[in-house]
């Protein structure tokens, strides 16, 4: 199960996934499906018209020198696509430490199926990226995802807990190496290989230099 909101921010974000979800996998008539259209743009056009938010640039690396305990939660920016609690396409993994690595649980919903019955592929490879880059936050380096390589080992099912782990297997300079597994209980569904880039000045700058 994904954690409660903790704001109203993720409160309204988990209810628009539930919201997906359910209008992927029922059959709403069509006089339901008008309805919802037209109370989904009443609230964007009343959201539009409150002050525009901007993410703030400053101390955007600090979620890469945290002191996490064993087993406690793996927090990142509540926006994150894939993985903040308050995004609307978050897939909501629970991350949690596991060592100098990271072990998280997640169930793909009715939204995220590709072949019938199966998540989409690509929705496997932003859940690698997602947690892949949490293990970050555990060792406390400052890096960004310069290259991401997925194998799709066997069909990745929907409606079922599945657990992604993640580590680093080496360092080389700049280059942190990276190791990620997506298991369905006792079968391997996927696996990643990534490279992790760190910049050459401090990690709060936005471009870096992936030679």
């Amino acid at each position: 199960m994904p954690p409660a909101p903790t704001s109203a921010r993720a409160l309204a974000g988990a209810a628009f996934r539930r919201l997906a979800d359910d209008l992927v996998g029922h059959q709403a008539d069509d006089a339901l499906l008008i309805e919802l259209a037209a109370a989904c743009a009443d609230y964007s056009a009343r959201i539009a018209a409150t002050p525009v938010r901007a993410r703030p640039k400053a101390g955007f690396h600090e979620h890469w020198d945290t002191d996490i305990a064993e087993g406690a939660p793996v927090e990142s920016f509540e926006y994150r696509p894939f993985s903040g609690e308050s995004s609307p396409w978050s897939l909501e993994p629970d991350i949690r430490r596991d060592g100098d690595g990271v072990r998280a649980t997640v169930t793909f919903g009715a939204s995220d199926e590709g072949a019938p019955e199966r998540c989409h592929g690509g929705l496997v490879a932003a859940l690698f990226d997602d947690v892949l880059g949490s293990v970050l936050s555990v060792t406390g380096d400052g890096a960004f995802t310069g290259e991401l390589t997925v194998r799709y080992v066997a069909p990745v099912p929907l409606h079922r807990e599945l657990i992604c782990t993640a580590r680093i297997d080496h360092r080389d300079g700049r280059k942190l190496h990276m190791l990620g597994e997506l298991w369905d209980g006792e079968t391997l569904v996927s696996s990643a290989r990534a490279v992790f880039i760190q910049p050459r000045e401090a990690p709060t700058q936005t471009t870096f230099d992936p030679a």
